[in-house]
C-alpha cells in the first residue's frame, strides 16, 4: 500500500485552516501554491503555507488521522500546529 501524508495550510492572515491527504506532499504543496485547480477551496481562500504535516506507511492511517485532525475545533488544530517542532 502506499504511503500518505495528512496536512493543513493556511493563507496569509491564518484566517482559514485546511486539513487533507496526499500520497507526495512536495508535489502537493507545489499545485495549491500554483493554483494548479483555480475553481478549488485552497485557490479561492489562497491557502498556500505549509503549518503542519504528519506522515504515514499507509495513506489508510493518513486518511484515519485526517478524520480525527477535522472533528477537532479550530482550537484544537490550532495545538496541534503549535506542538508541532519540525
Amino acid at each position: 500500500m502506499k504511503a500518505g501524508f495528512v496536512y493543513i495550510m493556511t493563507n496569509k492572515n491564518h484566517t482559514t485552516l485546511y486539513t487533507e491527504v496526499t500520497s507526495n506532499l512536495p508535489k502537493r504543496v507545489q499545485q495549491h501554491k500554483q493554483s494548479y485547480y483555480s475553481q478549488s477551496f485552497t485557490s479561492r481562500y489562497n491557502l498556500y503555507i505549509l503549518l503542519y504535516w504528519e506522515s504515514f506507511q499507509e495513506i489508510g492511517d493518513a486518511i484515519y488521522r485526517e478524520k480525527q485532525i477535522k472533528a477537532g475545533s479550530r482550537q484544537k488544530k490550532l495545538d496541534l500546529i503549535n506542538s508541532y517542532k519540525p
